[in-house]
């Protein structure tokens, strides 16, 4: 049929991507592209399959009734397209020994170390490669295959893939003022001024939601830090605070608060996604429930 030729792979992963999600938003947050170019790319699709497929109101995203129709024969076709992505692998790269690990600038080196010493223990031998990126960079070299598995902050859906939580850190602030670690509170910590880093390992992604979610606004410095290091020394020229994982205090006996939230420690959660048809699937679920019961 001519009008199948034509249908574009990356707009029924959209489609399904919001089918999944219920949410144009949160779906283009998941595959890293703007609202605007999901929102042509199903459009597009909608065209050559002549139907609208969602229907968007006040109460959020439903599929139409040719939508509910669509939507399985969508997730099934995908799935043989990971399928035969998955198979062409395994039959062109036999003797593969090696898991290609992408991982978060955010991610602790401690959790790589675990990442290495669970691995040189698996029964079949594997090398453990890394490749440290921005996390829209290591999602988009997951989905084509270029990465097995990929660490980072649990503050974004990809939907179709295997998620397991492997690490929580605790979130510290450094203030201008700061000279001992006494815990502040995150109702009080929103009354400062906060410099963040650019939108691509998580951390914005993570204070954004945090503060949201408690319907407080986030006072934050006009400039923008380009890397953790950064954020401190600016803290204490008195630009404004700077909130990041303890792991990532320049010294970890250096001055900071712990945030609280009602007196519980706010802590942030880091995730391994991976594929489900991986050909290494086995050994990634070995490698994430091993990452995930050794949380120090």
């Amino acid at each position: 049929m001519a009008m199948t030729d034509r249908l574009n792979p990356e707009g029924l992963r959209y489609a399904h991507a919001v089918g999944e999600t219920k949410s144009f938003s949160a779906a283009a947050r998941a595959y890293g592209v703007t609202q605007p170019a999901l929102s042509n790319g199903i459009a597009k699709l909608e065209e050559r399959l002549g139907g609208k497929l969602f229907d968007r109101s006040p109460r959020g995203v439903t599929p139409t009734a040719f939508g509910a129709r669509m939507l399985p024969l969508i997730s099934s076709a995908l799935a043989a397209l990971d399928a035969v992505a998955a198979e062409a692998r395994r039959l062109t790269e036999p003797g593969e020994r090696k898991i290609r690990m992408g991982v978060s600038p955010l991610i602790a080196a401690d959790l790589v170390a675990r990442s290495f010493g669970i691995v040189r223990e698996f029964p079949a031998t594997r090398d453990l490669v890394l490749r440290e990126a921005d996390m829209d960079t290591l999602r988009a070299e997951l989905r084509a295959g270029e990465l097995d598995i990929i660490l980072i902050p649990a503050v974004a859906a990809m939907p179709r893939y295997e998620h397991r939580v492997i690490d929580v850190e605790p979130v510290v602030v450094v203030s201008p003022e700061t000279v001992e670690p006494e815990p502040v509170e995150l109702e009080e910590a929103g009354k400062e001024q906060f410099i963040l880093v650019p939108d691509t390992c998580g951390l914005t992604t993570f204070t954004t939601q945090l503060f949201q979610a408690h319907g407080m606004p986030l006072h934050t410095y006009p400039g923008e830090a380009a890397s953790y290091r950064v954020l401190e020394d600016w803290a204490k020229l008195g630009l404004g605070s700077a909130m990041v994982p303890r792991s990532k205090l320049a010294s970890p006996d250096g001055p900071h608060r712990p945030l609280m939230d009602e007196g519980r420690e706010v802590q942030i959660s880091f995730e391994a996604v991976w594929s489900s048809g991986s050909p290494l699937a086995a050994d990634l679920l070995s490698l994430a429930d091993s990452l995930a019961a050794t949380r120090l």
